[in-house]
């Protein structure tokens, strides 16, 4: 009797007689470590993230879901080893996708070409980066990814493009072409305008390095090009920048590539970035007055605006956003002033800042939250050095007299103030 009723009850649904599956207790310490890492990493706040997930680890070092967050903070700070340790036996989409971008990134091709392949062949999982790159990776089977041969320093003049683009003369594949430094993308991209296919290039700064090996997406820079008013063929992302040790100086028009890692400038200032999934660079810094208002800054060249804040950002500033002012012939957008921005030591007075951006698509692609972006427009008062990998962003005062004495260490400074606000190029399509 009991048995027929089993059945009927079954048939009727799927979950009747059967036992209540309860996965297994979280530890409380361990669950209290995680959700802090967990709330960190949300706010850009690597540094506390890791220490939150290393605890959580020490507690529960085989639950799934800490290990993911460890490989996540990993990736992030560029331990790429440490991420694809940390994932080791487990095949979840989620462990997938952050193997495969640290086996990418860390230019193992033919690993990355089968994480990501089987990535993509999961039906729930829709990642166009990981679609694009998993071909991109087969066809690259055997290269090493960024070989630089040549000069040891190539030095190219910057045209002045707009009122603080960094656009750069180089040779793609032989051909002499312009390209623009968007920190904003991850990967080197090529205008599909062209005809081009997403392959693996060939780039020349200076006449003097050549950088072979260089895997590169597509897509169609027409717009980009119109708003800027130069025919721009290539986006210089962050994967490439970050390997050849760039220097981009706006007020000097020089952007300069190296084949060795330089030491640090004696009047620079340091700035810690990381990268959200390994390719959006980031960093947390204080927008207003009071030192405890922290934000989160992806920082994304292709804008030409100095910042752009969300609500969340202009009020961590002190200004409500009904108080800023309409961007003449900007549509939607919105300006202002921001009193100030610390970058390292150097405290930046006055910073233009502009209110009505889609921050949200970047938000949505890159699960932080983020209070907005930095654009070329405050980062060309500085001359501007990827150190470490990377993970290191120099920051040179180029108001500062060549023989002034460094500011001492920790001491607050004044650059000349960020160039206005202008009708710069909107954001680029958020990192992957």
């Amino acid at each position: 009797m009991r048995a027929r009723l089993c059945l009927a009850a079954v048939l009727s649904t799927a979950s009747a007689c059967a036992p209540t599956v309860v996965g297994p207790e979280w530890p409380p310490l361990a669950k209290k470590w995680f959700d802090r890492a967990e709330a960190s990493y949300h706010q850009v706040d690597f540094d506390d993230a890791a220490l939150a997930v290393d605890n959580a680890l020490r507690v529960e070092p085989h639950r799934e879901e800490i290990r993911v967050l460890a490989a996540r903070v990993a990736l992030a700070e560029l331990d790429y080893d440490r991420a694809i340790r940390t994932l080791e036996g487990l095949e979840s989409s989620e462990a997938r996708g952050i193997r495969g971008r640290a086996f990418w990134y860390s230019g193992q091709v033919d690993r990355a070409a089968d994480e990501l392949e089987q990535l993509v062949a999961d039906p729930d999982v829709r990642d166009q980066w990981a679609q694009e790159v998993s071909r991109l990776a087969r066809r690259g089977a055997g290269r090493k990814p960024f070989q630089l041969s040549g000069g040891i320093i190539a030095v190219s003049e910057m045209p002045l493009v707009g009122s603080s683009s960094f656009v750069v003369p180089l040779e793609l594949d032989g051909e002499p072409v312009l390209g623009l430094v968007a920190t904003g993308t991850a990967e080197v991209v090529v205008d599909s305008g062209t005809g081009r296919q997403a392959s693996w290039v060939s780039l020349r700064f200076g006449d003097r390095i050549d950088v072979k090996d260089v895997p590169a997406l597509t897509k169609d820079l027409t717009g980009l090009s119109r708003q800027l008013n130069a025919p721009i063929r290539v986006l210089l992302g962050v994967n490439l920048l970050r390997h050849m040790r760039t220097t981009v100086d706006f007020e000097g028009s020089q952007f300069i590539v190296r084949a060795f890692d330089p030491p640090p400038p004696p009047r620079a200032t340091t700035l810690h970035v990381s990268y959200i999934r390994g390719g959006g660079m980031v960093f947390r810094t204080n927008l207003g007055a009071d030192d405890r208002t922290a934000g989160s800054l992806l920082v994304d060249t292709a804008m030409q605006f100095p910042v752009a804040l969300d609500d969340g950002g202009w009020k961590k500033a002190g200004i409500t956003v009904a108080s800023l002012k309409p961007v003449p012939d900007g549509g939607k957008l919105k300006q202002g002033l921001l009193p100030r921005m610390i970058l390292g030591a150097f405290d930046v007075p006055h910073v233009p800042g502009i209110y009505g951006a889609p921050l949200d698509e970047f938000e949505r692609g890159l699960d932080v939250d983020l209070d907005g972006l930095v654009g070329s427009g405050l980062l060309a008062a500085f001359r501007v050095t990827l150190a470490d990998g990377g993970r290191t962003l120099w920051l040179e005062d180029t108001t500062l007299p060549p023989d002034a004495a460094p500011p001492p260490p920790g001491a607050p400074t004044s650059p000349g103030g960020a160039p206005p606000a202008g009708t710069g190029a909107p954001p680029a399509t958020p990192p992957s």
